[in-house]
């Protein structure tokens, strides 16, 4: 027996290894400090400005990018699906259901297959949100288009968002 569809359900995936490649780019950040604070500064402002700038630019390039994706949160109501990205939010996506033809469920989707973690275009696969590789679902679009989020019980996310497509069909009128 299925359980009961919830009038909002929410559904999340994380990935911890994403947490390795922020503390990399913390290292990074601290790298270009440590520089700018213990340099002797004889070697040249200019070179050294360089080696400070591009340290502290990467490091926050690398921590900010990995953050965004170390989790997400898909949540469909009765309107829409929304997607949240990291501890901001962001990026945000949100998908109105009127625009929804189906919706599938995929058991595997690997980042190696989307070109790695992170929001992804793909022009033979869409749009995606991959966060980590497992199950998956995907929205099909009354333009053709497709969009792929990886999240946990996905299946039921699925059956959620299919239940929500199906018309509403209004009682007969009876007759008086």
């Amino acid at each position: 027996m299925y359980a009961p569809v919830p009038k909002v359900w929410i559904g999340r995936a994380t990935n911890r290894m994403q947490w390795v490649a922020a503390v990399a780019g913390a290292a990074c950040m601290a790298l270009g400090i440590t520089i700018a604070v213990e340099s002797p500064w004889t070697s040249g402002v200019t070179a050294l400005l360089m080696a400070v700038i591009g340290c502290v630019a990467a490091g926050l390039l690398v921590l900010f990018g990995t953050l965004a994706f170390v989790h997400v949160e898909v949540k469909v109501d009765d309107e829409a699906m929304e997607v949240r990205c990291g501890h901001i939010g962001v990026p945000r996506r949100r998908i109105l259901l009127a625009h929804v033809v189906d919706a599938d469920y995929i058991p595997r989707v690997t980042p190696h297959e989307w070109g790695g973690w992170g929001y992804r275009w793909r022009p033979d696969k869409g749009k995606a949100v991959i966060v980590r590789r497992g199950e998956a679902l995907v929205l099909r679009l009354d333009d053709g288009r497709t969009f792929t989020v990886t999240v946990d019980d996905a299946e039921f996310g699925v059956r959620v968002i299919r239940e929500r497509l199906q018309p509403v069909t209004p009682p007969e009128p009876t007759s008086a």
